[in-house]
This record gives C-alpha cells, sequence and structure tokens, in this order.
C-alpha cells in the first residue's frame, strides 16, 4: 500500500491513498483526513485503506485522480518528530575525518542520533531556500521509517513491530555551519534547515523481500544537474538496524505515532556506487586528485533523488531547485 498527502486540507494536508504506479491517487474519505490520524488510529483503519488500495490497483475505484493534476505535499507534511541517526559508519567515518573530528569512544555499540526540525518538510517536487551559498548545502539520501505510538522502554526484539510505513528521505546539512556549531558540544540547530521527502510513503509489504525486517535493500540514485551523483544500496555496510534505532530513542521517552526516524545518509565502501551526499564525493576527490572538485550545491541546481527495487520506483521521484532567498525572506525566484 502507497499513501500521499494533499496539500489542500491545512497544514497535515489531506490523505490520499496511491496505486503502485504513483499516477492515480483517491482520497481517503471516512477512514482518515490525514496520514497523521491514520497512524494514530493504525490498527482500525489499515484494513479499509487496504482494500481501497487493492481497489485502486483493480480498477475499481471511479472518480480516481491523475497524481499529475494534483499538488502533492510530503507524505507527512508535519510531524510530531524528526530522528536521524548514522547506521552507515563509513559515512560517519568520512564526515568525522572532513572536520577533524574523531569517532565517538561508543560508536559501535550505541547509535549516534539527533532531533531535526519537523514542524514543515519540503514537498517531493519544491524550492529548497538558503540565504548563501557558503553555508555549504548538502544533500543526505536516507531512507527512513514512519512509526506508530512506540512505548518507552520497547526492545529491539518488538521494536520492528512499530514501523508502518517506509519514505524517501532527502536530509539537507549546512557542512560549513558544523564546522562551528557541533564543537559547541549541544548538537545541530542551524546546520539542519527543513527537510524533504518523496511523493509517497509505503508499507513494509510493499517492499517484499527488500526488506528483511531490519534493514532496507534499495538503490538509492541522486543527480546533480541531470548527472548522477550516486546509486548506493540502502541495506549494504548499515551498521545499525531500524529495530536498534527505534529502541535507542524509545529508552527514556514514548514515541508518538507519526514520529519519522531516518538511517543516515546511504553509504557503501569504496566508490564503484557512487555517494549518498556531497561531502563523501569531496573527499573522494581530494583522496584522489588531491584537491576538491565538486562545489556544495548552489543556486539554481536541481537535485534530483529516486529509489528503486528492480527498476521501479519506490516512492516516486523527489526534485529540488537549490534558491536564494531575497530580502523579505522569500524564495528569489517564483515558487513551483
Amino acid at each position: 500500500m502507497k499513501l500521499g498527502s494533499l496539500v489542500e486540507g491545512g497544514r497535515d494536508g489531506t490523505l490520499v491513498v496511491l496505486d503502485r504506479t504513483l499516477t492515480r491517487a483517491v482520497p481517503a474519505t471516512g477512514i482518515a483526513s490525514t496520514l497523521q490520524a491514520a497512524l494514530e488510529n493504525w490498527t482500525e483503519v489499515e484494513e479499509p485503506l487496504r482494500k481501497l488500495s487493492e481497489a485502486l490497483d483493480g480498477d475499481g475505484v471511479t472518480g480516481a485522480l491523475r497524481v499529475d493534476d494534483l499538488e502533492m505535499a510530503s507524505p507527512l507534511p508535519r510531524s510530531h518528530q524528526f530522528l536521524d541517526g548514522s547506521g552507515y559508519l563509513d559515512h560517519m567515518r568520512k564526515a568525522r575525518a572532513a572536520r577533524g573530528a574523531e569517532m565517538p569512544p561508543n560508536w559501535e555499540t550505541e547509535p549516534l542520533m539527533y532531533q531535526g526540525l519537523s514542524d514543515r518538510f519540503l514537498k517531493a517536487r519544491d524550492e529548497m531556500v538558503i540565504p548563501d551559498e557558503e553555508l555549504g548545502l548538502d544533500y543526505e539520501a536516507e531512507i527512513a521509517v514512519v512509526l506508530d505510538d512506540v512505548p518507552m522502554g520497547t526492545p529491539v526484539e518488538q521494536a520492528g513491530a512499530h514501523i508502518k510505513l517506509f519514505v524517501l528521505l532527502n536530509d539537507y546539512t549546512l557542512r560549513t555551519l558544523t564546522q562551528t556549531e557541533l564543537p559547541k558540544g549541544f548538537g545541530f540547530l542551524q546546520a539542519k534547515p527543513t527537510s524533504g521527502f518523496a511523493l509517497a510513503a509505503v508499507t513494509p509489504d510493499e517492499l517484499g523481500s527488500r526488506w528483511d525486517g531490519e534493514r532496507v535493500h534499495l538503490r538509492v540514485r541522486t543527480s546533480r544537474n541531470g548527472s548522477i551523483v550516486g546509486e548506493p544500496d540502502s541495506g549494504t555496510g548499515m551498521y545499525f538496524t531500524y529495530p536498534q534505532f527505534i529502541a535507542h530513542a524509545a529508552r527514556t521517552r514514548d514515541l508518538a505515532a507519526g514520529t519519522i526516524l531516518g538511517a543516515g545518509a546511504v553509504s557503501n565502501e569504496g566508490a564503484e556506487s557512487g555517494h549518498g551526499c556531497l561531502a563523501e564525493v569531496r573527499i573522494w576527490e581530494t583522496s584522489t586528485y588531491g584537491a576538491v572538485r565538486t562545489p556544495w550545491l548552489r543556486h539554481g541546481d536541481v537535485l534530483e533523488m529516486e529509489a528503486f527495487s528492480d527498476g521501479e520506483s519506490v516512492f516516486g521521484p523527489l526534485e529540488h531547485r537549490i534558491t536564494a532567498m531575497n530580502k523579505t525572506g522569500e524564495p528569489a525566484g517564483e515558487r513551483r
């Protein structure tokens, strides 16, 4: 089952069920008005949502809408909580080496995690506004999970049952600001602006054997201005698992339904499959050529991201245009 949200309906949007090809949609009228409401009542709404999904895929729904004619929001236009971990140790090593930081002493036994901005997410097709190119805008291609209510103290063995949806996440980072913000010892704030998500949130069964209960094996492709930067496998090199991340986050608190939890930038060892962020590209260039050749994202750049299973798009494409901010705080160009 694939779910999405329309922009209309307020800050939480309007829930729609999407067909498997992501070309048609039908509002979940009478079942749940928003995806957040669905997650809060998942036990009651899952079956009717699945029946609607099956009817849509079987051409049994009249009045289905063309997705291309709709203004789609992020699957969750906002959430109660957004947590992001660092599950790929290869990325952690490279990112820390780039800023001259050592690995933490417990890096092999305890996941690294931060709490990010969640009051507004970028749509799949949107503008990413930054005031200054010198802030070093980078993307991080990630697969994240969306949870139902997770009780405090949930063990790893039970944590996976709370995963209701998977989403494709573009976690932006301002690399220049990490150099000054992280040494203060109080975590990310300015260095982590808003994030964005691809069109669809999908249930675990949609992934088939690509989801093994711990990791998801998808090809996550990113392109900059039409040129592919990387297409690493999201299951390869993932040291900490999704259940481990969930149990870690829930150690001292309940996690509310609708919590989004990312696993960090997808990163495979070596350069054969490319890279899931520009920081790794620049590190590879320095070691290979002796100097950085690739700049951070610039105003006017178009970033594309998409995850594939056997050649088919799982979540739909994500396309963000990097845009300057004018003096009023609005995008300098027209928002699409």
